[in-house]
Order: structure tokens, then sequence, then C-alpha cells
């Protein structure tokens, strides 16, 4: 790879902050280019980049500025380029929105808002996060990062991965399989999903796995198709789901006409639960493109098979 310019292109939501951030430090042998048809390497966002990769001939790296790529992947099966994804900087973020959103649930910060509009002085009992069982779908580093932080607020927190084998170093008091789910739900005071959009877990959250839930709080910070949106409603109604956090959804932005919208048992947010920061993301991809110029492998490769 020495010796050699590779042709960067920008495809992303703030491309003039990541060109900024990209010609302030050094990048030997590395350019950017307007041009598609001579880039090598692509900086992108996958929604934007999924229906433009007939446009990128020389195409040889995509590194995305998400953790999400399934948008990619459709692109990629037929194209021997390499994927590699952003890990390890959306942990924190995430374990802020959720510990942030079951605070406020069992609180009642909510309710104290329209009591002071309204000069009322009406204390309500609320519970404690001590004890509470929070059940996460998906051990990998934001599962992981979740766990600990929920482990050091008082809860009880338990792991679904694929092999129910447990995370090293990670605050899991028990990991199950992805076939025990239905029993793992049973025990849920908090159900979040982190899980990545593969054909295993499509619609793995439906009528059947949510007919085991106890008036669960649901968080979805993964991806939107993990759950049977009409499947959800009904839990709602049939009280096995008490309140949904949603921040993404199988189709975004979500339709007017959703029911979502108007469900006082749903909280919708625009997708932004953990924002890719630009500064961060650069400092992945400038590792990788060492690894990438000087011949090595690249750290967060994506399996296009597996889809993550």
């Amino acid at each position: 790879m020495n010796n050699f310019t590779h042709k960067l292109y920008l495809l992303t939501d703030d491309n003039s902050t990541y060109q900024s951030l990209i010609e302030q430090s050094q990048w030997p042998e590395l350019e950017i280019t307007n041009e598609k048809e001579e880039a090598t390497i692509l900086l992108a966002a996958p929604p934007k980049a999924s229906n433009t990769l007939s446009e990128f001939p020389k195409l040889e790296w995509i590194q995305s500025v998400y953790a999400g790529v399934d948008a990619l992947i459709p692109a990629l099966q037929e194209r021997e380029i390499e994927l590699t994804n952003v890990k390890g900087i959306f942990g924190q973020l995430i374990a802020e929105y959720v510990l942030g959103y079951t605070i406020q649930h069992y609180r009642h910060f909510k309710d104290y808002q329209t009591l002071q509009a309204e000069k009322r002085w009406s204390p309500k009992p609320y519970q404690s996060l001590t004890e509470k069982r929070m059940l996460i779908l998906g051990t990998g580093s934001i599962g992981c990062y979740l766990a600990n932080a929920a482990k050091a607020m008082g809860l009880n927190v338990s792991g679904v991965n694929r092999s129910g084998i447990p995370v090293k170093n990670a605050a899991f008091d028990s990991t199950y399989h992805i076939q025990e789910l239905d029993t793992a739900l049973e025990q849920a005071d908090i159900i979040v999903n982190t899980l990545p959009s593969t054909a295993e877990t499509k619609a793995l959250l439906n009528q059947q796995s949510f007919s085991h839930c106890q008036q669960a709080l649901l968080f979805n910070v993964g991806r939107g198709d993990v759950i049977e949106e009409n499947d959800l409603l009904s839990a709602i109604v049939q009280g096995h789901i008490e309140h949904a956090f949603l921040d993404v959804f199988a189709v975004e932005p979500l339709d007017d006409a959703h029911p979502f919208w108007h469900n006082p048992a749903i909280t919708i947010t625009p997708h932004i639960a953990a924002l890719s920061f630009p500064q961060q993301v650069v400092d992945i991809f400038k590792d990788n493109y060492q690894r990438w110029r000087d011949g090595f492998s690249l750290v967060n490769r994506v399996d296009i098979e597996k889809g993550y």
C-alpha cells in the first residue's frame, strides 16, 4: 500500500467538518477528492452511500461514520469492498439516554413539570432503581458499557447474546442464549435492545415475545426492524409493556400518520440517542487509515454475511 496516493471521498451529513479535521492532521499519501470515479476510500454515512456505490468503480474500503451499517450490506453482497464501522464511542451516550429516561420515568419528573405549571404541591410516591432488573439484548461494546453503568446504579443486569457465554470484565449478573429470550423477558423490569439489524434479529420482539413481558419499560436504541411495530402497540394495550422509549424505527423519519406519535405510552426521539461526533470518528478513521496504508488488518471490520 506504500507510495500510492489514496483518494478519499466524503459522503456524510457534515462534510465540511470532516474535511477540516482531516486536513488539520497529517495523513500521509491521502488526498480528498470530489470525483467519485477516482475514490479508493469512502468516509460515509451508510444511508447516503447505499444507493450510490455503483458510481465508485475504484472503491476498496468504506469507513462508516455510524455503528449501524445495514443500509450498505445489500449493495456490498456482490463487491469485494472492505467495510468498517465505528465502535467504542457510543456506550456512554446510550447509557445516558437509557438511564436518564429510566430515572425520569420512575421518579415522575415529567409530572412535576406539569404540577409546577399549575402551582400544585403534590408529592408522588416513586421507585428507586435499586434492584430493578435490566435486560440488555446484545452484549457488545454498547451493551457492556450500559451494563457497567446500570450496575453502578444498583440494578440487576442480564444480557442476551447468540452464545449464552458471559462477557469477560462486564457487569452482567447473568447471560442468556438468544433461544432463552422468553425466559429472560419474564424477569425484566427494563428491556434495552442494542442489537444490529440481521436476518436473525428482524422482528425478534413480536407478539409472542412481548407476551412474556411483565409491565416492562422498553428501550430501542439498536435497529428499528428488531421490533414488530403493530405488535408493540398491542403489547402496550395488554399491559405487557408499560412504556416504550424508541429512538430508531423501521422507516425513518417516522411518517406523520404513524400511530406512535399520539400514543401516551410511547416516547419518540429522532435517532439521537448516540450521535457520531466527527472528532471521535476521525480518530478511529485515522488509526484505520494507518493500518490500511501499512498493509495491516483493519479494526471494526464488518462481516458482510453476518451484517455486523
